[in-house]
Order: C-alpha cells, then sequence, then structure tokens
C-alpha cells in the first residue's frame, strides 16, 4: 500500500512540473494502447481470412490500429459481410471507441490544461521571459515603486524583471494602482527567493543592466537576507561559466547602524572585483538628500510635477549674514538620527568663519531624550571627543531645567588639552527632555519661533507615530505659523492631504482680502503678504516615493575623485580648466568610472558627501552674487579669489563633520604629526590614517601645506557642475 501511494505523489508531482511531461505521459498512454490493439488484431489475424484479405488495410497491418484509433469514421470503410466474426467486430469497435475518447477527448483536454497551466504559471511569476538588457528588483515592498519609477524615469522603455517570494496577484494589484498599463506590459514579476541561487539563472540576472536588492523592511533580519543576497550573487557570477556582470547593485538597508558601518568597510569587495559598482542605499538618508540636496520629489500620482521643499537656510548664506541654521527634530527616531547625521554633513556656511557662534544647531526633543543622547554619542563618540553638547531636562517634574553644556569627552580641560583642541566644529547638538505637547517645551518652540532675526529654524515632525506627527504639526505654536516656519511632517504613506492642505493655503496669498499679515511695532504699523496657516507644512518619508537615484551627485563625486587623482603633486594642482576642457567628455567618463572602481569605500563616501554639499555652496555663491536661491545662471561662472577662500573654509570645516561621523578620530598628541616633537616621524605617523586616525582633523588656520587641497577644489565647482550635467545629458535612454 505504502509503494501505491510513493506512485501516485510521484505521478501527480510529475504531472505538475510542466506542459512537455503531461503530453510525454499521454503519448506513453496511447503507445501503450497501439501496442495493446495491434496484439490482439495481429492474433485475429492469423486466423481471419476476411481480415487478411481486407482491401482497406493495403496489406499494412502495422496501421490498421492507428488507423481504427484516429479515424472517426473508419468503421464505415470497412465493408462487414457474414465472413467476419463477430469477436473481430467487437475488437474494431472496441479499439474504435478507445481512440474516440483518447482522441477525440484526451489530447484535447491536455491541450486546453496546458494552456491552462502556462496562464497560470504567468500569473503566479514562473516563466521566465526576459533575457538581456533588463532591471532586475529582488524582493517587494513599498519601496519598489518609486525603484521602477526611477528606471523609468532615465528609460521609459525599459524592461523590468520584479522577483518576490511575496502574492503575485498582490504585486501587480499594488503596482496597477500606480503604473498604466503601457509601463505594467513593461514589468514582469516572477516568483522567487532572492537568496536562492536556483533562481538567478533563470532570471539572467548576469545579463542584467542593474540589480536592485530590495527585500522586505518589515522583516526584522532584512539587512542580514540582503547581505546573504549579494554574496549569493557573487557566488554565482564567480562561475568560470558566467562570463558577463550587471553594471550596478543596489542595495537597500534598513538599519542606520549597518548602513553606516558599510561606508568605512570593504565587506563587499568581491562586487568591485566581479567590475560591478556596489550602492547601499538607506530609506532614512535617501529621504534625508531629498530635503536638504536636492529639495524635491516626485509624487507617483503626478511625476512630471515635483514638490520642492523650502531650504533649510532661507535664500542662502553669505560670510556676512547673522543668523544660523536651526533645525529641531520631534523625536530621536532612526528617521530623526539620519536626517541629523546628513544635515550635519552637508549644512556648512560661511558665516562661521567670521562668529564661531554660527554654527548649525540640530536640536532633538523627545520624552526619552537622556537615552536618545548616549545612544546617539555612542555611535558618534569621536565627533563628540572634540565637541560638546547641551542637555535640557523638561520633563514634568524636573526640578533642574537649565541648559547644560557637556563638554568633549576627551579633549577637554580636565585632561589638559588646550581651547583650540576643541570646539572647532561648525556644528552643535542639543538635546531637550520633555513632552512635545507640554507647556515648557512648547514654550520653548514658540521663543525659537519668534526669533527670527538670529536663526534659520526649520522644524522636523519624525515621530514614528504618523497620527502624532499630523496632530502636532496641525497644532503647533501660533507663532510658527504667522512667522512661516518651515514644518516637515513625517508621513508613512500618501502626501495627498498634506500637500493639498498646503497648497490651499498657498493659494490664499493671491486673495487680497486675507493675505495681509498686520503686525504693530514701535508705534508703526507693518504689513506683509503671507500665505495661510498650513502654508509651509511639507510631508517627507513616504514609503512609495522613498526611492530617487541621484545619478547627478555621483557624477559628481567620480569627478571630484578623478581631479585629486590626475593632479599634480609639487605644487598640488589640479589640471588647468583649460586641459581638462581639452578631453573629451567621454573619455573622462571612462577615466572617472575607471579610478572610481579602484577607490576603496571610505574614499568613496567622502567624494559622495562632498558632492552633496555642492548644492549648498552653491545657494552660498548666489547669495554671495546677490541672487535668487532659484537662480542657476552663474552656476557655471568663474569663482572669483574672494569666494575661493570663503568655500575653502567652508569644504574643510564640512571635511571635519564627515571624517568624525565617518569613523575617523583626532589623533591624540602622540600621534600627531603636527606636534613638534614628533615632526622627524612625520610621514610614518601621517600612516595612521589606514587606522582611522587623522591629523587633518583640527581648524582651518591651523593646517599645513595639504589646505591648498581645499583652495583648489572650490575653484573647480562650476567645472564638477557642468561636466557632470554633460555626462549625464549624454546619456543615450537605452
Amino acid at each position: 500500500m505504502k509503494l501505491y501511494l510513493k506512485f501516485k505523489l510521484w505521478f501527480d508531482r510529475l504531472l505538475s512540473k510542466s506542459m512537455w511531461l503531461q503530453l510525454f505521459v499521454l503519448l506513453v498512454f496511447l503507445g501503450i494502447i497501439y501496442l495493446i490493439a495491434l496484439g490482439i488484431i495481429l492474433a485475429w489475424y492469423k486466423r481471419d481470412f476476411a481480415l487478411q484479405s481486407n482491401q482497406h488495410l493495403n496489406g499494412n497491418m502495422w496501421l490498421l490500429p492507428f488507423y481504427l484509433l484516429v479515424d472517426s469514421n473508419a468503421l464505415n470503410n470497412f465493408y462487414i459481410n457474414n465472413e467476419i466474426s463477430f469477436g473481430l467486430l467487437a475488437i474494431f469497435t472496441i479499439t474504435f471507441l478507445l481512440g474516440a475518447f483518447v482522441f477525440n477527448g484526451a489530447i484535447i483536454s491536455v491541450i486546453t490544461n496546458s494552456i491552462g497551466l502556462r496562464v497560470e504559471r504567468h500569473r503566479n511569476g514562473h516563466i521566465h521571459y526576459l533575457r538581456s538588457g533588463h532591471y532586475i528588483i529582488l524582493g517587494y515592498d513599498d519601496i519598489v515603486p518609486s525603484i521602477i519609477h526611477s528606471i523609468f524615469e532615465r528609460n521609459p522603455k525599459a524592461d523590468i524583471l520584479l522577483m518576490s517570494a511575496r502574492d503575485v496577484d498582490y504585486i501587480r494589484e499594488h503596482l496597477m494602482r500606480i503604473f498604466d498599463q503601457k509601463q505594467m506590459s513593461r514589468i514582469i514579476i516572477n516568483y522567487g527567493h532572492r537568496t536562492s541561487v536556483d533562481y538567478h539563472a533563470g532570471i539572467h540576472l548576469e545579463s542584467a543592466k542593474q540589480v536592485y536588492i530590495a527585500g522586505d523592511r518589515s522583516h526584522p533580519a532584512h539587512d542580514a537576507v540582503n547581505v546573504k543576497c549579494v554574496d549569493n550573487i557573487c557566488n554565482y557570477l564567480e562561475q568560470p561559466q558566467i562570463h558577463a556582470h550587471p553594471e550596478r547593485i543596489i542595495c537597500v538597508f534598513e538599519d542606520i547602524d549597518t548602513y553606516a558601518a558599510f561606508k568605512t568597510s570593504e565587506i563587499f569587495s568581491r562586487v568591485r572585483n566581479l567590475g560591478m559598482d556596489f550602492v547601499p542605499y538607506n530609506y532614512y538618508t535617501g529621504w534625508a538628500k531629498q530635503v536638504f540636496v536636492r529639495r524635491s520629489h516626485k509624487d507617483l500620482n503626478h511625476p512630471y510635477k515635483p514638490v520642492d521643499y523650502r531650504a533649510v537656510y532661507g535664500e542662502g548664506i553669505k560670510p556676512e549674514d547673522p543668523k544660523y541654521v536651526h533645525l529641531v527634530f520631534i523625536g530621536t527616531t532612526n528617521l530623526a538620527v539620519a536626517f541629523a547625521m546628513e544635515a550635519a554633513n552637508v549644512l556648512h556656511f560661511p558665516n562661521f568663519g567670521r562668529d564661531q557662534q554660527l554654527r548649525t544647531r540640530i536640536t532633538f526633543i523627545d520624552i526619552n531624550a537622556d537615552c536618545g543622547r548616549k545612544q546617539f554619542v555612542t555611535r558618534n563618540r569621536h565627533f563628540f571627543e572634540v565637541q560638546s553638547h547641551y542637555y535640557t531636562d523638561l520633563s514634568d517634574g524636573s526640578a533642574d531645567k537649565e541648559k547644560h553644556r557637556i563638554p568633549p569627552s576627551v579633549f577637554n580641560a580636565d585632561n589638559g588639552y588646550s581651547t583650540s583642541d576643541s570646539d572647532f566644529l561648525d556644528i552643535q547638538f542639543e538635546f531637550v527632555k520633555g513632552d512635545v505637547f507640554s507647556q515648557d517645551v512648547q514654550e520653548l518652540i514658540r521663543h525659537w519661533a519668534c526669533d527670527t532675526a538670529h536663526q534659520y529654524l526649520s522644524i522636523f515632525l519624525a515621530l514614528n507615530d504618523q497620527r502624532s506627527n499630523f496632530v502636532f504639526g496641525m497644532n503647533m505654536p501660533d507663532e510658527v505659523y504667522y512667522n512661516e516656519i518651515p514644518v516637515f511632517m513625517h508621513q508613512d504613506r500618501s502626501d495627498n492631504f498634506v500637500t493639498n492642505l498646503r497648497n490651499a493655503d498657498v493659494k490664499i496669498a493671491e486673495n487680497p482680502k486675507c493675505n495681509t499679515y498686520s503686525t504693530v511695532a514701535d508705534g508703526q504699523l507693518h504689513q506683509r503678504v503671507q500665505g495661510g496657516r498650513y502654508a509651509n507644512i511639507f510631508p517627507f518619508g513616504m514609503n512609495d516615493t522613498a526611492y530617487s537615484a541621484d545619478e547627478n551627485s555621483l557624477a559628481q563625486a567620480k569627478l571630484i575623485n578623478y581631479l585629486y587623482c590626475t593632479a599634480y603633486n609639487e605644487p598640488f594642482r589640479f589640471l588647468t580648466i583649460a586641459e581638462l576642457e581639452a578631453i573629451p567628455t567621454a573619455e573622462i567618463e571612462r577615466e572617472s568610472n575607471k579610478l572610481w572602481r579602484a577607490l576603496g569605500v571610505a574614499d568613496r563616501w567622502s567624494n559622495l558627501y562632498s558632492a552633496y554639499s555642492i548644492s549648498v555652496k552653491l545657494a552660498t555663491l548666489r547669495a554671495m552674487r546677490g541672487l535668487k536661491l532659484s537662480d542657476t545662471t552663474r552656476d557655471a561662472d568663474r569663482i572669483e579669489e574672494r569666494e575661493v577662500k570663503e568655500l575653502a573654509r567652508v569644504e574643510h570645516n564640512r571635511w571635519n563633520v564627515e571624517k568624525l561621523l565617518m569613523g575617523y578620530r583626532k589623533p591624540r598628541p602622540y600621534e600627531d604629526k603636527y606636534v613638534a616633537a614628533n615632526a622627524p616621524y612625520a610621514d610614518q605617523l601621517s600612516r595612521n590614517k589606514k587606522r582611522f586616525i587623522h591629523h587633518d582633523l583640527r581648524p582651518y588656520d591651523e593646517l599645513d601645506s595639504i589646505a591648498a587641497l581645499d583652495v583648489e577644489f572650490s575653484r573647480y565647482i562650476p567645472w564638477i557642475v557642468r561636466t557632470a550635467k554633460a555626462i549625464i545629458d549624454s546619456k543615450p535612454l537605452s
């Protein structure tokens, strides 16, 4: 009995595998019937004279069974008389009936079932169509639609293969709400597990153009599974019979600590050795770049009408500007922390050189700010070794509500260091413990909103609970709305409600009856035109628009690296503009890509952050030139020496923060090449950079000849902007 059940299981599995196996089983069945019929007829053939002499056989006994099985009119073609026995007639009839059932029933049924099976396999994603030049997305979650949109934005005719272990009908239904029928026809959804090498050959991974590893961010082991997926892809591509590979692997990481670790680790050197670019992507930092660098995002419902964000630095900051940038984050969530880190990397301004008090200030407000502060300081310990920060307890029941300065953990007076060894950074962090709905916190926010003469204030509602963000965003102190403070509100899903609310209040400025805000100061009436209460509330963090491919910044980063790699050393200078312009853009692009692939991970990120800061530097240049923030007409103009001097100082201040947040640390005196006692060993001490100890982490005025790098880089910003645009514009849509 067990053997019979095992045979049934084997037979059912065999039939369910493919259409060809079904046809094969049918042919075997027909062959058996044919042999049985042939055997019986041959037995009668020897004893029946009428059968031997029948004219319809034409002497070919082997075709008689087949003839009876196939031809529905076979019996009529035989002359039936008394010479043919009843047994022979019965054999013919049975054979004919078998043929009627088998050929007119079974074959049609198998063909119909095979067509149905193929349709079902297509709908369930078990058939592979794309062979080469396609884009592959492994895994599915809410970030995938924005990945698909970014691909179509660069290449409207792209073929996209999406492989996921989730229900195919669910994915298709979700995508059909976002993409039109023409776009859906270019999206193939396959079922499969992204970590299984068995699926890689079927989707022709080696001949894909790019591979996106999305995964499912709701899964607790998301990052670990994605790392395993990258390893398995490398294992597959390293096989000797594989001779091609994708251009780039983009891997999504959920945890900001995992993401930060990959900025200095060579864990994915195998990807580089295969000749591919590896691009890690994090949902939180990706959104931070949209807010701080690109200052826009695209709604998938209106993809050709981007939503613009207000700049957190007003119309740009000049060296003589008396105001500092102040970012207030409600919450110490991963989103708030990631935004703060990206802001610290890019928001640097020239007025800090004139007044050391004009630092970019980043404030966290949270009921658990004491715990959040400890985690943040631990994550960025080398930053807080040299920079003080501030803590205020405004929680209910706190007897001490004063603002306290917490000195640097290492470079402080108690450890024998001078004041020049610390607090030279232009970024300052502050932590406020308290309920955001409490009176003390509300009053603090109101006070900041009124201080428009000294700060560019922006408020980020970054709590995990979307409803709390919305409730607080709609009910902030009145001064926030009256003084047009930009408020950025985290929304998990659609931004439609907040965007429509803002657009409606923006239009109020067009109505002369209700667009004027009036105040009285010093006995005089002051009036200004402004929008409604919610005209400056901006949504961010929507899952379905999370991914944004910043090809422009990547191209700029590669060009920055190209400039440093091709520079003259003694004295240090880049190739002249004339020399660079004599080189074809295509050749510069090829060489910059080659140099980029040879670059270490930490140096890649250094160039990327330098590129991210260019948009802020351009805003500074426009302000210094008396232009509006939106005026890009002079971005490609030559930078004057006065402007170069200011930007060089800004660049070094930015570089200090970047290196400390990336994990580098300021050297102790016994490690520092600038210390006179160690001058004979300067070269040996300089090699400590490999140990993430950098001797140039110091104020700009204390640098030696290395300051020429910042000066030289600042001069070439227009060339970088110009050339990156030319490279992107020259790429065909293929």
